[in-house]
């Protein structure tokens, strides 16, 4: 099946080598897993992800359906033998199912404010500005104050003048006459 397919179009279907390979660590925390052997893992991958396609759309099809749903993807992991992974695969798409409704929740609260989402956009960006005003004038202040503490120490410095040897030395006159 796979074999008579142009190899640059392959390249396109693959999954990303990134994603595997953060998958058998994720899942093998603590074992190695030579180069060929990932290789030989993203193939399989790719060619489970292929069968289960066509499956899908082969039962798709007989329905005289144009879009395959998630129902179809569990008769034909049923079909192709792999019924045990059906409650694990329904357990996901529950899930998934559960975060979808919150994220479409989140997003009609938006369209629901009547602000447009280029005002949005403005107003964060104001907002953005604002605070970055507001930091530089914090950072002026702060450094304002340790200017003047440095002003401060240097006069006080200049003022308790350290006792010389010269001086010292003319006092010693001082008591001699």
């Amino acid at each position: 099946m796979m074999a008579d397919q142009d190899p640059q179009a392959d390249d396109d279907v693959n999954l990303p080598r990134a994603a595997v390979n953060k998958l058998i660590k994720e899942m093998l925390p603590n074992i190695r897993v030579a180069n060929d052997a990932r290789e030989l893992i993203l193939n399989c991958c790719t060619e489970f992800i292929h069968l289960l396609a066509s499956e899908a759309n082969e039962l798709c099809g007989k329905q005289s359906k144009k879009t395959i749903t998630p129902e179809h993807i569990i008769k034909a992991l049923e079909s192709l033998g792999f019924a045990s992974y059906v409650v694990e695969v329904s357990d996901v798409l529950t899930e998934h199912k559960k975060e979808a409704k919150t994220r479409r929740k989140a997003s009609t609260k938006l369209e629901k404010m009547g602000i447009p989402e280029e005002e949005l956009l403005r107003q964060q960006q104001a907002l953005f500005a604002q605070a970055r005003i507001e930091q530089a004038q914090a950072e002026q202040e702060e450094f304002m104050k340790w200017k003047q503490a440095q002003t401060i120490q240097q006069q006080e410095s200049s003022t308790i003048a350290p006792v010389s040897e010269h001086d010292n030395h003319n006092d010693e006159h001082d008591d001699d006459n």
